[in-house]
């Protein structure tokens, strides 16, 4: 397929991440567009058309009624000389039906067009997602504020903002509403968050979610129906597939890996567990030269917004060297430590 033909109207209204653009609603979606264009000056007009009907007139989308379609009819046909008895000749009668046919297919076109509208601008869903290494921070319709890490995904209906699915990992600061003590949900497919108004991280990687409570309380529902309430300082592991829960309390013996603000935070995690992290975030495979370098413990904060200085303090948190290369991390043993 010829890939210029690939930019067509329907590919810019299917796109997530150009509808974002054409809201206005993420500054990372913004930006990448308005480069794309800017080196892509042939899909400029289409791009535009797309644009404005994501954010144009929103058309009712009931088909109009009987009585509007022959009320236009109506006026139409009294300008159009519908005399037959007086045609002298069948050229006339050509230009009748020639008229009639157009004026015909004018109100198909309406209807048509009023269709499209109606279907194009039914996308009633709002995303947001990051590419690999990349965190971003939302604040969503309702003053949430969301820390969106790397290759993860949140979305949610325009008409309930405050219902939230995450796929990834993501850090929550919930907006409180007082006046109504309006909940705010998180869905994943292990559980259900629903609080009021709290500080809290979600963490949906190796089929289970891990959920730690920062500040405020929380309950959470999970797909077993099952209610647990957490308090701040906790943290809590389900996995819908292995029915497998576990809930404590965060201390200095518990072992966990958090990120924010472009740090990772670790506490006696050992290696694999952090790399881990860095094949989600960043889209890479680790391998071990040796077994046992798995087993090595990390405490503290790593830089996570640069994979080059990831690596070269996880290096020499673990006395060990990472080759990067096609995408692959291979840990050794580092012969200059030994």
């Amino acid at each position: 397929m010829n890939n210029k033909n690939k930019f067509n109207l329907y590919y810019f209204l299917s796109d997530s991440s150009f509808e974002n653009w054409a809201k206005g609603l993420n500054k990372n979606d913004i930006t990448y567009w308005n480069n794309w264009l800017k080196n892509h000056p042939e899909h400029v007009v289409t791009a535009e058309n797309a644009k404005d009907i994501i954010i144009g007139i929103k058309f009712d989308q009931n088909y109009p009624s009987n009585d509007k379609v022959n009320e236009a009819l109506s006026n139409v046909l009294p300008k159009i000389n519908l005399n037959l008895e007086n045609n002298t000749n069948k050229k006339k009668a050509r230009t009748l039906y020639s008229t009639i046919f157009t004026a015909a297919a004018a109100v198909i076109l309406v209807l048509l067009t009023w269709t499209s509208y109606s279907y194009f601008t039914n996308n009633t869903n709002t995303t947001h997602k990051t590419n690999f290494g990349e965190i971003i921070d939302l604040k969503l319709p309702d003053g949430t504020s969301v820390v969106l890490n790397g290759n993860s995904k949140i979305w949610y209906d325009n008409e309930n903002p405050r219902l939230i699915h995450l796929k990834g990992e993501a850090y929550f600061k919930v907006k409180p509403i007082p006046s109504t003590n309006a909940k705010f949900w998180v869905i994943t497919d292990d559980l259900k968050v629903e609080v009021l108004g709290t500080h809290f991280h979600v963490n949906t990687r190796k089929q289970k979610t891990n959920v730690v409570l920062d500040e405020g309380s929380i309950h959470l529902e999970l797909k077993n129906g099952e209610i647990t309430k957490m308090i701040p300082g906790e943290i809590v592991s389900f996995s819908k597939e292995s029915k497998k829960l576990t809930h404590k309390k965060v201390d200095i013996k518990t072992p966990y890996a958090l990120w924010r603000g472009g740090t990772y935070a670790f506490n006696e995690i050992p290696l694999k567990e952090v790399m881990f992290n860095l094949e989600t975030t960043y889209g890479l495979e680790v391998k071990y030269e040796s077994e046992h370098l798995k087993e090595i413990p990390i405490s503290g904060g790593i830089p996570n917004q640069n994979l080059k200085i990831c690596i070269a303090a996880i290096e020499k948190a673990t006395g060990t060297r990472i080759i990067n290369k096609e995408n692959t991390l291979l840990i050794q043993e580092n012969p200059i430590i030994n």
